[in-house]
């Protein structure tokens, strides 16, 4: 028995799309996630696509969105890994919608939620593809002094996420 492994970057349609990446179980997961991300916030935008691992073997995909339907099919094929899901977001960030997922039943585990540049490590066997793990971003180029720890306060504050 051999495993081959592969790096697959994920393809997004601008730099400010998020990109949520995770493992489910079910096909009733498409429409589960789909009202899960509707009712988490108005007027989000998405694609969603997941990798049936039995039966149709089907990438199954939903979303209010065309472009991100579009991306989110295109980069769940590449990484092709069964029951992984790929979750693209327009006009919403990940923190307005993991709770709503984490609490989607069929899902067993989320990988990542960013807007970094992102790359799947994909390990192939004789049976098939899984993800071993999710490149995100690039690595630290130091730690943040006090200058830069301070800015980090202001902008949560500024952006509405922290009070005073």
């Amino acid at each position: 028995m051999s495993v081959e492994l592969e790096v697959v970057k994920i393809e997004k349609p601008s730099e400010d799309i998020n990109v949520i990446i995770g493992y489910t179980h079910f096909i009733k997961s498409a429409e589960d996630i789909y009202e899960a991300l509707v009712t988490s916030m108005p007027e989000i935008k998405f694609g969603f696509a997941f990798c049936e691992a039995s039966a149709d073997r089907l990438v199954r995909y939903e979303g209010t969105d065309d472009e991100l339907v579009s991306y989110a099919i295109k980069n769940a094929q590449k990484i092709g890994a069964g029951h992984s899901f790929i979750i693209m977001l327009r006009n919403a960030y990940p923190i307005n919608v993991l709770n709503a997922l984490k609490n989607v039943q069929e899902i067993t585990h989320i990988m990542v939620a960013s807007a970094n540049p992102l790359e799947v490590v994909v390990a192939k066997t004789e049976q098939g593809r899984a993800i071993i793990g999710v490149v995100d971003g690039y690595p630290p180029l130091g730690v943040e002094n006090e200058e830069k720890r301070k800015e980090r306060k202001e902008f949560l504050r500024k952006i509405g996420y922290k009070l005073g």
